[in-house]
C-alpha cells in the first residue's frame, strides 16, 4: 500500500523513497499467457524541500503514442533532475497491455479507464487500475494524465477539467493549452476515482492514436512544466504562446449519411453558424450534401477517417 511516511518520506509498491533522491520502482503487473513477466516501471522524483506530489502519467489507453512521448521526452531530458520542491511521480505507460498490442483496451477488450477504482482478483483491466487506486493515487495531490483522440480522430492541443474542482481549473489556465474545455467527471475513470480521493487531475488531449505529431508533444511538454513551476516546483517554464479558448461544453457532429467525406475545416478554427465544413458524397457521382456549422464555435477535433456511416462523428465543436 502507497503511503507518505515519517521524516517526509514516499512509500511506493514497498519502496521508501527519501527526500533528495530519485528511484526507479519496476512493479510487476502481471504475466503475458507466455509467462513473461509484465512490468511497469515507475519513476520517483524528490526534492529535499518538501511540496506538493504531481503524477505526470501517459498511455493508459496503450495506443495513444503522443501522451507517452510527453512523459518520455521529460525523462530523457531529465526535467525532474532539479526539483525545487515536492515530488513528481512519472509514469509513460500505464496501460502497457494495450501498448504491445497497438490498442487502447487490454486483450480482454476492457478500457482500463473505466475500470476503476479496479479489483485486485479482477480482469487485467481491474487489475491495473486497483493498482493505481491503490499505490499511485493515495500519494498524488495533483496529476496530468496524457491522451490522445481515438482512431482516426485528432484533437487540437486541449485541456479538460470538472467544473466541480476549481484547483483543476486554476491548473488548467496556467497549463496554457489553445482550448481549455469543461468536462464532466466520467464514472470509473482514472479521473474521476482521483477526484474521490481528493486529487485534482487535468486531461491533456493533443493529436491521433498511434501517430506522432510535434507540436502536440511540445505543447505537453511545456504545459506540464508550467504547471509544475506554477505548484513553486520548477524554476523556470515557457510562456503560452496563445490565450486559451475557454469551452464550457462540446458537441459531436455527425454524418447525416453514409459516403466519402471531405472536410473544409480542421482543428484550431473557429466556425460561425451554416459555415460550411466539408461535404459527402457517394462513391459513384449521385450525390453530394454540404455539411453546415450548427451553431458558431471552435473546432476542438476531427475525423480524418474518409469513408464514414450515417451518425459518424465528423468534427468535435467546442461551445463558447
Amino acid at each position: 500500500m502507497a503511503k507518505r511516511g515519517k521524516n517526509n518520506h514516499l512509500q511506493v509498491c514497498g519502496k521508501r523513497v527519501a527526500p533528495g533522491s530519485d528511484e526507479c520502482v519496476i512493479v510487476n503487473i502481471a504475466r503475458l499467457p507466455s509467462g513473461t513477466k509484465l512490468d511497469l516501471p515507475v519513476y520517483v522524483f524528490r526534492s529535499k524541500r518538501p511540496g506538493p506530489v504531481v503524477l505526470l502519467s501517459g498511455g493508459l489507453h496503450g495506443d495513444e503514442i503522443n501522451g507517452i512521448e510527453i512523459v518520455r521526452r521529460m525523462l530523457e531530458k531529465s526535467e525532474f533532475a532539479h526539483l525545487e520542491s515536492g515530488t513528481v511521480i512519472a509514469i509513460p505507460v500505464m496501460n502497457v497491455f494495450g501498448f504491445l498490442n497497438f490498442s487502447r483496451e487490454v486483450p480482454d477488450g476492457k478500457d482500463v479507464n473505466r475500470s476503476f477504482p479496479g479489483s485486485s482478483t479482477g480482469s487485467l483491466a481491474a487489475r491495473v487500475a486497483h493498482f493505481l487506486t491503490k499505490e499511485i493515487l493515495p500519494l498524488a495531490d495533483f496529476g496530468i494524465d496524457f491522451h490522445t483522440g481515438g482512431a482516426s480522430r485528432f484533437n487540437f492541443p486541449q485541456v479538460r477539467y470538472a467544473s466541480s474542482d476549481s484547483k483543476a481549473f486554476e491548473l488548467a489556465q496556467v497549463f496554457g493549452a489553445p482550448v481549455i474545455l469543461q468536462s464532466g467527471l466520467i464514472d470509473k475513470s482514472l479521473r474521476k476515482q482521483a477526484h474521490k480521493m481528493n486529487c485534482s487531475i487535468l486531461v491533456y488531449e493533443g493529436g491521433e492514436s498511434l501517430r506522432i505529431n510535434e507540436e502536440v508533444i511540445q505543447e505537453g511538454i511545456k504545459g506540464a512544466k508550467r504547471v509544475l513551476k506554477h505548484l513553486g516546483m520548477l524554476a523556470t517554464a515557457p510562456q503560452p504562446s496563445v490565450n486559451p479558448v475557454v469551452c464550457s461544453k462540446s458537441t459531436w457532429i455527425r454524418a447525416k449519411r453514409s459516403g466519402i467525406y471531405r472536410g473544409q475545416l480542421i482543428s484550431g478554427m473557429a466556425v460561425a453558424k451554416n459555415d460550411l465544413l466539408g461535404r459527402i458524397t457517394d462513391p459513384f457521382g449521385d450525390f453530394s450534401i454540404k455539411v453546415k456549422s450548427p451553431q458558431p464555435g471552435f473546432i476542438i477535433g476531427h475525423n480524418n477517417m474518409p469513408v464514414v456511416n450515417q451518425g459518424d462523428a465528423l468534427l468535435h465543436l467546442g461551445l463558447l
